[in-house]
């Protein structure tokens, strides 16, 4: 659910709410009872949880590492010559 800030006409109070988004937004501001408006935000910020997020983390030891290596070399060696 979204957090939506609003700002009162009259009194000037800035105040956010924890709101659904079928919600109906605040009409009235809670301090002074005069027209609240719904401010327009810049979203939430994206929060990581964990301990990273690479391509490598849900793969297999054998798949995770072979694929970032060079093509047509091997891990061992043996395509090199001489």
């Amino acid at each position: 659910m979204p957090t939506y800030e609003y700002r009162c006409d009259g009194c000037g109070f800035h105040f956010e709410r924890f709101q659904g988004m079928l919600e109906e937004p605040v009409r009235i501001c809670p301090r002074c009872g005069a027209r609240v408006r719904r401010l327009i935000g810049a979203g939430g910020g994206i929060i990581f949880k964990g301990k990273g997020f690479y391509a490598t983390d849900y793969r297999s030891g054998s798949r995770g590492s072979s694929c970032w290596s060079k093509p047509g070399a091997s891990r061992t060696g043996a395509g090199k010559k001489g």
